[in-house]
């Protein structure tokens, strides 16, 4: 099951010209084209409209969310005070998963989502299983203490995720040892380790 996951997420990567797992960035290293046997052949030119589906699709991939939480974030990114684009992303950027992913709790943001599914994760000391949950500033992300122990929560907290992940952002305070994680202020578009040209994905759901 596994297996097939990581086969999909790396022809995926492929696809949308980005690696969205390590394992597909190693694999993406050896062949950086697109899948398929047409992946070499130069592509011709892209629409405007194919150029905003992908990017749209790359931002949605990246934190591993349906269509419909996508497009709710983006009524709300437009609704609130600022670019649409950058509020997008900073609104994605507060859920659980992408914080428990930036934290180093977890390698990949699908492993992220399911630690927060399975009820391993607490926000201020209560369980939250649910990966869209927003964070708010100054609220304390951590592991459930009869969670601490896993394998997985000892291999996090013995930084081995660190190879494979961003640099810890400045918006989130990170004691990996403790598995706690703080989110200290809302976070900018800016230092958000995220690789998207927003207002592409803005005038794809303006059209």
């Amino acid at each position: 099951m596994s297996s097939t996951r990581a086969r999909r997420q790396t022809r995926l990567s492929r696809s949308l010209g980005l690696a969205l797992t390590p394992k597909a960035a190693k694999y993406m290293e050896r062949r950086p084209y697109g899948p398929g046997e047409h992946g070499r052949a130069r592509k011709k030119q892209d629409s405007d409209y194919a150029v905003r589906l992908r990017e749209k699709q790359r931002l949605r991939a990246q934190y591993g969310i349906r269509e419909a939480q996508m497009t709710r974030a983006f009524e709300e990114a437009k609704r609130t005070k600022g670019l649409t684009g950058e509020n997008l992303i900073e609104l994605l950027e507060m859920r659980l998963d992408a914080l428990v992913l930036r934290a180093g709790f977890a390698r990949t943001i699908a492993q992220a989502r399911q630690l927060v599914v399975h009820r391993h994760i607490t926000v201020d000391g209560k369980r939250v299983d649910r990966p869209s949950f927003r964070v708010s500033e100054g609220q304390l992300i951590g592991v459930h203490e009869r969670s601490e122990t896993m394998a997985p929560f000892q291999v996090a907290a013995a930084g081995a995720h660190r190879d494979v992940l961003p640099a810890v952002p400045g918006y989130l305070d990170v004691k990996l040892e403790a598995l706690q994680a703080r989110l200290v202020r809302r976070p900018k578009r800016t230092e958000i380790p995220v690789t998207c040209e927003e207002q592409l994905v803005v005038e794809y759901y303006a059209r």
